[in-house]
């Protein structure tokens, strides 16, 4: 038993256990799509759980009410904080790639769209509490009064908040949802790119105004800057197919699509994720190598 799932067995009665529990998932997903880190949301649903531990769980009238609002503002607290040390990042910041364990009653599909780095990188121009109310209300469903309370301002203002946040995401096209056998035909036409060194071959299927990010973190080498356009991005294909001679390839669902994990000699050294436009093709490429965003691939229990 882990650790914390001991000390959780011991500070509260199986149901108040059980319907945490249930809501785990759920609350995971709201604290990543608001922080972009894995590690950051676990430990907020963490701190979310000691707080249910402590209360005085017979008068929550609504629990699950209770523990968005109570998870959301963690979120919040730990957001300030992320936003103030990625000032001092070094290159592109990309958010830490999740591997999902999709629950079977919940659709793929409906979760995909909110959960790709094209969508959580637009989130990071929004305002904490813009994010937070968009998430809440075009995610979750929460509605308006709810919203209001938990970020602790009028309704009104509130759905100001997610109107403004909305007509960004809308006009940024980020919530297109490719079919996952485009996503896979795609990943293929890419990886033979990669290892037969024939980048040009891959030209019509990439948009002409796509982006190939990189994030080292400055922990490891990898370009700064983002490289636009169709040119540089069949260039940084050659250089991958010399960069990545020998690596192991797996293919795995990262962030609601079809990704890749490189290893080499059995180290996850990067992963490889898209974003794609409306005509399905590759409007993105993103690569992870910071190897402080490269150790909790194991699949995650997420909505």
């Amino acid at each position: 038993m882990e650790p914390h799932r001991h000390f959780e067995a011991l500070t509260m009665d199986g149901r108040d256990f059980a319907l945490f529990e249930r809501a785990r998932p759920r609350l995971l997903g709201l604290a990543y799509r608001i922080l972009g880190s894995r590690v950051d949301a676990e430990d907020a649903v963490q701190d979310c759980f000691l707080k249910w531990s402590a209360a005085d769980r017979d008068a929550i009238d609504n629990p699950d009410g209770w523990l968005t609002t109570i998870c959301t503002r963690r979120c919040l607290d730990l957001l300030r904080a992320a936003h103030r040390s990625r000032v001092d990042y070094v290159g592109a910041w990309l958010p830490e790639p999740i591997h999902m364990r999709v629950d079977p009653e919940e659709a793929p599909a409906e979760l995909a769209s909110s959960l790709g780095a094209a969508f959580l990188l637009m989130l990071e121009r929004l305002t904490p509490k813009e994010r937070a109310a968009y998430l809440l209300h075009e995610i979750f469903d929460r509605p308006y009064d709810e919203i209001a309370a938990t970020l602790e301002m009028e309704e009104p203002a509130c759905r100001k908040l997610v109107s403004r946040a909305k007509a960004n995401i809308d006009q940024g096209k980020v919530r297109h949802r490719t079919p996952v056998e485009t996503q896979q035909r795609l990943l293929d036409a890419f990886r033979q790119a990669v290892t037969s060194d024939r980048p040009d071959q891959l030209g019509a299927l990439l948009a002409t105004d796509i982006r190939v990010t990189a994030d080292g973190g400055g922990k490891v080498r990898a370009f700064l800057d983002v490289l636009e356009g169709q040119r540089l991005a069949l260039a940084f294909v050659h250089q991958a197919s010399r960069w990545w001679a020998g690596y192991e390839w797996e293919e795995i669902d990262i962030n609601g699509g079809r990704g890749l994990i490189l290893r080499d000699q059995g180290q996850v050294v990067a992963t490889v994720s898209f974003g794609y436009d409306a005509d399905d093709r590759i409007a993105d490429i993103f690569i992870i190598r910071n190897p402080d965003k490269l150790g909790r691939l194991d699949p995650a229990r997420i909505r």
